[in-house]
């Protein structure tokens, strides 16, 4: 302890681990601690079942669940796009040589009270049960336009220029009705309510470009799911640490964040020791008096013994249900993992169902989502409170990570990242030094 760091992290959950390994590539001298006895603090995942149980006080296992360590248990669960920032970040420090990766098998959007396969190309587009004949030419048209729109090129353009016109101009343009608007923002850009509307439909066309390249790169589905849970994801940070000279220490409380006559941060005092820093980054836990909430979010983690009903018996799929097809502000979004990912014994799945808290009975909020499940074995939910830091950093030199979203992928995780990396550096990351995809490594 007694060392001087450039930079102080606090806490192994994944964002905060990323930035430890963005910065440790770098060339910046790290310490990173965790006041838990384990990597992932709340993208952590949980073995054995006993654990888990413990965790939630629900006494032990069923019987039934006889192999415990089969099971690791993501307590926030979600899924990386394949073509996205997370897994060019992932690409970028390394971590990609200790994992394996496993294509999710369908992305759904929630319908008339089902589930459908979400359109990602022209084919699907021109297949989908979503919409009529009709309506099915007038979204081809627009994903041909997509899919060709080149931001350098204005003969891309054909007389609607992205920059300059809103998203909802962009779907009035191309004729397409409301249904299509709802799972084209939520499903495919996944936008996570209607505000997006009014915004300028280059992020639209951006993010709709982003989920069919995805889908390209892999098959079924854009996105992508480490084996044995998320929780591997830290641990590969770990032991890319010691490749970059980082150092990690577990069961290592945080007595308090120093800090010098300017407010600066200078080190931080664990066991009457102190290790000197230029910068600490952090999870809300750690600072909770430079933190404000923001919200709550929802989630019920489920174990079942089948896949989820009209997902063609997929062994790994996502449901988003869009706000307005169940008259709510935010979406509600279901995920599902099972024995083919390393995560439950064999035969058995497991399932989250997520959303933001919009009423004084959550669990009733997410009732559409886990009416999609069909039986559900065991489950265990949660309402949990999200915070974000009062102020960006760059004074105090505290660089603190927003609370965990309802979100089922990583997209608004990876901004975080990056807006905490801006602030940091000054700079934003360069993706162009990054390689595309996992087989690269």
């Amino acid at each position: 302890m007694d060392e001087e760091y450039d930079v102080i992290v606090l806490g192994t959950g994944l964002k905060e681990c990323i930035l430890s390994g963005m910065l440790s590539v770098s060339g910046k001298k790290v310490l990173h601690m965790d006041r838990n006895k384990y990597y992932g603090g709340e993208s952590a995942s949980i073995t054995p079942l006993a654990d888990f149980y413990a965790k939630y006080k629900m006494g032990a296992p069923p019987s039934q669940y006889d192999k415990g360590r089969d099971w690791n248990v993501d307590l926030i669960p979600k899924f990386l796009m394949a073509n996205g920032q997370l897994v060019k970040l992932l690409v970028h420090t390394g971590v990609t040589r200790y994992l394996e990766f496993k294509s999710v098998e369908g992305s759904y959007v929630f319908k008339g009270g089902k589930a459908h396969k979400v359109p990602a190309s022209e084919k699907e587009a021109l297949a989908t049960g979503l919409m009529g004949i009709f309506e099915k030419r007038k979204y081809r048209n627009m994903l041909i336009f997509i899919h060709d729109y080149d931001p350098q090129n204005p003969a891309s353009f054909k007389k609607i220029n992205p920059k300059e016109v809103t998203c909802q101009q962009l779907y009035e343009h191309f004729g397409v009705d409301k249904n299509t608007q709802d799972f084209t923002g939520h499903a495919v850009a996944l936008y996570r309510d209607d505000n997006y509307l009014g915004h300028k439909a280059e992020g639209l066309v951006s993010r709709c470009k982003l989920y069919s390249d995805s889908v390209a790169r892999y098959g079924k589905s854009p996105y992508l799911y480490p084996l044995y849970g998320l929780g591997e994801l830290p641990q590969g940070f770990a032991r890319l640490s010691a490749i970059y000279g980082g150092t990690y220490m577990l069961d290592k409380p945080c007595d308090k964040i120093v800090t010098n006559e300017l407010g600066e941060a200078v080190g931080v005092t664990s066991d009457g020791e102190t290790a000197k820093c230029k910068m600490v980054i952090c999870d809300p836990s750690y600072a909770p008096d430079r933190c404000k909430k923001v919200g709550q979010v929802v989630r019920a983690i489920c174990i079942l013994n089948h896949p989820l009903p009209n997902t063609s018996d997929s062994l790994s799929a996502q449901i988003i249900i869009p706000q307005n097809q169940v008259d709510r502000k935010s979406d509600i979004y279901v995920l599902a993992v099972s024995y083919a990912h390393n995560v439950a014994q064999k035969g058995y799945f497991l399932a989250i169902v997520s959303t933001f808290v919009e009423t004084d009975n959550p669990e009733l909020e997410i009732k559409k989502g886990l009416d999609l499940l069909g039986p559900i074995e065991q489950k265990f939910v949660t309402v949990e409170d999200l915070y974000e830091p009062v102020d960006d950093g760059t004074t105090s030199k505290i660089f603190i990570s927003k609370s965990y979203d309802a979100t089922t992928h990583f997209e608004t995780t990876c901004d975080d990242v990056l807006d905490i990396y801006r602030r940091i550096t000054g700079a934003d990351f360069d993706f162009s030094q990054v390689k595309h995809n996992l087989g690269d490594e």
